[in-house]
């Protein structure tokens, strides 16, 4: 008997359309597999055992009523707890929101359940999304299917450890450093950044406004191109959606696919390529741009030399974002409040409040923040990272005059063992080095897996114009054809 958990997503879609199983055997063959290994992996933080069923019966009763199907129906996907799920806890990892449930769906929520997808759950992540290994998740970290002793990559682990550990075919993250393709690139999976404004933010518990990105996670990339044509699309109930179509990045991914590059040139990022890798790593990326060009892709090397002020930037603007945001989270309208005795004045209340439900790295992030905009430090700090931004963009923009495409490692290292970086607060931010400059220019970006070093993943990521997302499901496919896919020891 097939094990419907070790199916892609497009195999499950199409059995359930044939009839050849039912949307709820998928979902129940999904449970059963969660019930079996996630107290090892702790990938979910909320499994909606009643609600995932009830979804998949309405999908099968649509298919008996002869209804036509979207190309996702019947599939069971996972949602990192970021995105607001109508009367499922939504907790984005942290205490402060414990037990909240929320009165209304995120529009990444409302698309996929109008898709016919099936809901089995919110996924772990570090709190806020303020981290690079899951490990700052108020309810305890996730754990790397390859190897439970080693961190899943962050802030959305849970959705990748999900995937990896066949708990779910599809998942949803979101990447506001790269927290979508770090994840993807230590757990074997694929993760992908949309373009900013691509995929609506109506619902997404924000981090960083400017930029906070949901995007489709997946095994392979045809799946992962299927649900970003999902949830992606126009949204006017967010005012940073773009009012376009989102590209062909399913036929992108079919046409990769086929493993034929000629005329597409691509250019390997000569910061990213130097020291701060491991060799493991550097030496599985190396033989993938040679994959590449067998494929008929020109390879050159670009230098975009601002991309080396990127991690410093980003954490003066991401925290400054995060201070103003987080101020909404103050005991008095939802979530936690704490110490409300009726002696105690409204800001004895929020502080004490704040200071129970927050973690140590959101504290870290908001002091850091609240400094970087004080009066006297505003042009010093957040401006002057403004304008390194402004230079980044400008390193894109004269990159993508050159190639069609950038590449490079996805992370500078494989999984690392739990605890090894929570320690040193700046180790744990080099989880992001390569994967930021995407975020602060706005474009899409994407990781596939790519080799193996000492037996554990290693991503490659494929950064496009905005826009222009089809290119990086063309390249990925194309890579994913050649070098195929990973597949983790049993748990």
């Amino acid at each position: 008997m097939t094990d419907l958990t070790k199916l892609s997503a497009v195999d499950l879609a199409g059995l359930v359309a044939t009839g050849e199983t039912s949307a709820v055997e998928v979902t129940q063959a999904h449970l059963d597999r969660i019930g079996a290994v996630d107290e090892r992996v702790h990938a979910f933080l909320h499994v909606d055992t009643e609600g995932a069923l009830a979804a998949a019966r309405a999908v099968d009763e649509r298919r008996a009523a002869g209804e036509e199907l979207g190309p996702l129906a019947g599939v069971p996907v996972a949602v990192k707890d970021v995105l607001t799920t109508k009367g499922v806890p939504t907790t984005v990892g942290s205490k402060i929101l414990e037990g909240w449930r929320p009165p209304y769906d995120s529009t990444i929520v409302e698309r996929l359940r109008a898709a016919g997808t099936v809901m089995l759950g919110k996924t772990n992540m570090d709190e806020f999304a303020m981290g690079s290994s899951t490990e700052y998740s108020a309810y305890g970290p996730t754990r790397n299917p390859w190897d439970t002793d080693r961190i899943p990559g962050g802030s959305g682990g849970g959705s990748a450890a999900a995937l990896a550990a066949y708990e779910a075919p599809l998942s949803i993250g979101s990447d506001t450093g790269g927290s979508i393709r770090q994840p993807g690139a230590v757990t074997g999976t694929v993760g992908a950044k949309p373009t900013y404004g691509g995929t609506s933010r109506y619902g997404l518990v924000a981090f960083s406004s400017s930029l906070d990105t949901p995007g489709p996670c997946a095994r392979n990339v045809l799946d992962a191109a299927l649900l970003h044509q999902v949830i992606g699309g126009h949204d006017p109930r967010d005012s940073t959606s773009i009012p376009a179509p989102v590209p062909d990045v399913v036929g992108a991914a079919r046409l990769g696919a086929s493993g034929d590059l000629t005329g597409v040139k691509l250019g390997v990022v000569t910061e990213f390529t130097g020291e701060g890798a491991e060799p493991g790593v550097m030496a599985a990326f190396r033989e993938s741009v040679e994959a590449l060009a067998k494929l008929g892709a020109e390879i050159v090397e670009i230098s975009c030399p601002h991309f080396r002020y990127a991690l410093p930037a980003y954490y003066l603007i991401a925290p400054s974002e995060c201070s103003s945001n987080l101020a909404r989270f103050d005991g008095v309208r939802f979530g936690l409040r704490v110490g409300d005795d009726g002696n105690r004045s409204l800001e004895e209340v929020m502080s004490l409040t704040r200071e129970a439900g927050f973690g140590p790295e959101v504290k870290r992030r908001i002091m850091i923040g609240t400094y970087a905009l004080s009066s006297g430090y505003y042009d010093a700090y957040y401006g002057q990272a403004q304008k390194v931004r402004t230079l980044i963009t400008r390193d894109f923009t004269t990159a993508f005059e050159q190639v069609d495409a950038l590449i490079s490692p996805t992370t500078p290292f494989v999984a690392f063992p739990i605890g090894a970086r929570t320690s040193d607060p700046y180790q744990m931010y080099l989880a992001d080095l390569f994967t930021i400059p995407t975020n602060l220019y706005g474009g899409p970006a994407i990781s596939v897996p790519c080799g193996l070093s000492d037996g554990l993943p290693v991503g490659l990521q494929i950064m496009a114009p905005t826009m222009a997302d089809d290119r990086m499901y063309r390249v990925a496919a194309a890579l994913e054809s050649s070098v195929g896919t990973f597949t983790p020891p049993a748990l």
